[in-house]
Order: C-alpha cells, then sequence, then structure tokens
C-alpha cells in the first residue's frame, strides 16, 4: 500500500464545517469499500484547499474514489511520510494549525532532502514557540507539504528560516 497526496478545492461544494465533515464520512466509507483508507484530511479556514492523505493500492483507484465521492480532485501524488510513523498519524493525536509547501528543485534527489531536513532539523529549537510536526514528499520530488503547530504564520516563517527552507505558500488550517 502506498500513500497518496490528493489535492481539492471544496469551496464550492461545501460551506460548512458540517458539510465538510459529511463528505469526508462518505469518503471514508467509499474508501474502505475500495481497500484504501484516509489517513487524513487537513482544509483551509474557507474550504478553497483540502489535502487529503489517502493508503491505497495504486494512485487510479484512489483519485476515482475521491472523485466518486463528489470532490474534485486537482493533484494526485504519491508521497512518503517524514517525521511520524504512519500508525502516530493515523490516531490523529496531534494538531497542526500550519501548512507550508515547498516546491522542490529538480536537481534534489530524495536522498539528498532527507539528509538536509535530517541536518536542519535540530534548528526547530531556536523556535521553540513552534511545533513541526510532519511531512508530505512527493516522491516525483516537485514538493513537499510541512504540517506545524504555531501561534501564528509569523512563527512559522521563523521556524522554516532557522531550518533555511523556503516556502512557496502558506495555509492557516481549519481544525477541528
Amino acid at each position: 500500500m502506498s500513500l497518496y497526496l490528493i489535492e481539492s478545492s471544496l469551496k464550492e461544494v461545501v460551506s460548512t464545517k458540517e458539510e465538510f465533515n459529511e463528505k469526508v464520512s462518505g469518503l471514508q466509507t467509499k474508501l474502505n469499500e475500495n481497500n484504501s483508507s484516509l489517513i487524513e484530511v487537513q482544509a483551509a479556514k474557507d474550504f478553497s484547499r483540502v489535502f487529503f492523505i489517502v493508503e491505497g493500492e495504486d494512485q487510479n483507484t484512489a483519485s476515482e474514489t475521491v472523485k466518486g465521492a463528489g470532490i474534485p480532485v486537482e493533484l494526485v501524488k504519491e508521497v512518503r511520510l517524514v517525521g511520524k510513523e504512519l500508525d502516530e498519524v493515523k490516531k490523529n493525536n496531534n494538531e497542526v494549525n500550519y501548512l507550508v509547501e515547498w516546491n522542490i528543485p529538480s536537481e534534489i534527489t530524495m536522498d539528498q532532502y532527507l539528509a538536509r531536513k535530517k541536518k536542519n532539523s535540530v534548528h526547530y529549537a531556536e523556535v521553540p514557540e513552534v511545533a513541526f510536526s510532519r511531512t508530505y514528499v512527493c516522491e516525483d520530488m516537485t514538493k513537499c507539504l510541512c504540517f506545524y503547530d504555531a501561534p501564528d504564520e509569523a512563527a512559522v516563517k521563523r521556524a522554516r528560516e532557522a531550518v533555511q527552507t523556503p516556502i512557496d505558500s502558506i495555509t492557516e488550517l481549519a481544525g477541528e
């Protein structure tokens, strides 16, 4: 089983947290029917950007199942989880409120990325008000999504500066 990032916009589909939760519940049912599972879902406060992490047999099944649940699919990528174990993420016991996207330069390999992350992540200690949680790195090395618990966007930017990693976009997440 592999992990897939599926990006969507539900702004035109849902307008409340209750409607969003209904969509997610329907998706979980459909994924279970296809021997897949929803590992996590994170959404911008206005539902303009929604990030689903799906565990499944293949990319096409994951994508078609999401579409079958009435959720538009804008991007599908196989990803690797870094920073947490999958079982820990499945327990959904840690709160995050910011998502940073970084479009990885084409010359960086997965091994280089992982070595750089290991070397630089000690610098998160320089910004104690920010808790790094986890990263999903696209297997094709096009981008990564990094999740944080932070008091505000400025603190997330300080944390990224501390670990010397760029930001292409920051999304404040809706939370529970």
